[in-house]
């Protein structure tokens, strides 16, 4: 801190001694001690203080930047949602402008769509509308009477 070496401080010594005399260099050496304590402890205490308010700047620097980041995301999704409802509200604009024929025909259905629909087994041919029940026998033709 001073870059006082020992030599400078034993002269000091001698000169406190030789100065004061025994008797009162113990006293003074206490009193010495207890105000470069408390110098130590003001600095220290300064120190603190400034480290706290500079750590306190940093941090409402911080939650500005925040508070900024946080309203362009805001302003951005604001402006996504608006340009979504525009979009929205003209498809069903278009929708709502479209004719709808209601006299069209449902489309044919072909024995070849039945057999594939769902339920029907492959390789079942159902038997023709007109066909007969019995044969000349008279009997079934699944062999049941």
């Amino acid at each position: 801190m001073f870059d006082i070496g020992f030599s400078e401080l034993l002269v000091i010594a001698v000169v406190a001694l030789l100065v004061l005399g025994p008797e009162r260099l113990p006293k003074a050496a206490r009193f010495t001690g207890l105000w470069v304590r408390r110098a130590r402890a003001q600095w220290y205490s300064v120190r603190s203080e400034l480290e706290r308010e500079l750590a306190a700047d940093e941090l409402k620097r911080s939650l500005r930047e925040t508070e900024t980041q946080v309203r362009d995301i805001d302003a951005s999704v604001r402006a996504a949602d608006a340009e979504a409802r525009r979009e929205f509200d003209a498809m069903r604009s278009a929708t709502r402008a479209m004719p709808t024929d209601t006299n069209v025909p449902p489309p044919a259905v072909t024995p070849t769509d039945r057999r594939d629909a769902p339920g029907y087994a492959r390789g079942y041919e159902p038997e023709p509308d007109d066909a007969p029940d019995d044969d000349a026998s008279g009997e079934a033709r699944n062999g049941r009477a």
